[in-house]
């Protein structure tokens, strides 16, 4: 995303989210997950600049927006990002969240509601992350997920060994080239280690099944899901959320690994809802 203009938004008082805001056309707005930035989306914004409005944010404390002590969880994103929307003057926007971007998706419209929002594309991310149901999508076993939350996000060195690793094998399925990982590290990186652990418990905890439904019922939605868990995300969305068109593809980071894939799956579902 080199050489694309950006711009600050405040959203409280001395919090700024950076964002960039490129192409004219029906609005996107790609929200990045768990500790990332706008750049790992800049393949679609090269893409669908060429036809939309696309609009591309760092939440507070990731990538370029001001790194604070307060709001690192989700209730404060999805009320931060109804504030860039409002003053962009963004209307009936197709709302892209990746990962734990999803959960800001759904709070956004827990609190504002659907009427402004055209469509939703939700990558890889269930409405819950954690469940000790048999057959539910999760993120892992509660085991796993408190090894990472005590162990590795108590300081840099851990929060840099838990993201290497689930760069490398969960994100993405092909041997990354020693400058492709470090660019990727370094971009979860900006995130200080006592902010990640805050985001990342909020994560975990938290719960949108019931929003994951009602939204699917009022808008179009599709859900693009990693081939590693294809089968349990599937049935788990026909019981829960049976509205969501349901798209298939690579590991968690598909849409940067496979982007031609992915832009060709949203365009041709974009194609659809308009």
């Amino acid at each position: 995303m080199s050489g694309v203009a950006g711009k600050y938004i405040e959203v409280d008082p001395g919090i700024e989210l950076f964002i960039q805001d490129i192409g004219e056309g029906d609005p996107i707005v790609f929200i990045p997950g768990f500790t990332f930035t706008t750049e790992v989306f800049h393949k679609q914004v090269a893409h669908f600049s060429k036809t939309n409005r696309v609009i591309v944010v760092d939440p507070r404390s990731h990538g370029r927006s001001t790194m604070t002590p307060h709001g690192n969880d989700y209730v404060t994103h999805g009320a931060d990002l109804a504030k860039v929307l409002q003053k962009l003057d963004v209307k009936h926007a197709v709302l892209v969240g990746w990962s734990f971007g999803c959960f800001t998706v759904w709070e956004y419209m827990k609190q504002t509601g659907t009427e402004n929002v055209a469509a939703t594309i939700l990558i890889d991310m269930p409405p819950k992350a954690l469940s000790i149901r048999d057959g539910d999508w999760v993120e892992g076993s509660l085991d796993d997920i408190a090894t990472i939350y005590n162990t590795y996000l108590r300081h840099p060195k851990g929060q840099r060994k838990f993201i290497t690793d689930y760069i490398t094998q969960v994100m993405v399925q092909r041997d990354l080239e020693p400058k492709e990982l470090t660019w990727l590290v370094e971009q979860s990186m900006k995130t200080p280690y006592y902010i990640a652990g805050n985001l990342f418990a909020s994560g975990m905890f938290s719960d949108y099944r019931n929003e994951a439904q009602a939204a699917s019922k009022a808008v179009p939605t599709l859900t693009v899901v990693a081939a590693h868990w294809s089968d349990t995300a599937t049935a788990y969305m026909q019981k829960l959320y049976p509205k969501s068109k349901v798209a298939v593809l690579g590991g968690h980071m598909m849409f940067w690994e496979h982007a031609d894939q992915f832009n060709a799956i949203v365009g041709k579902f974009l194609k659809e809802v308009r």
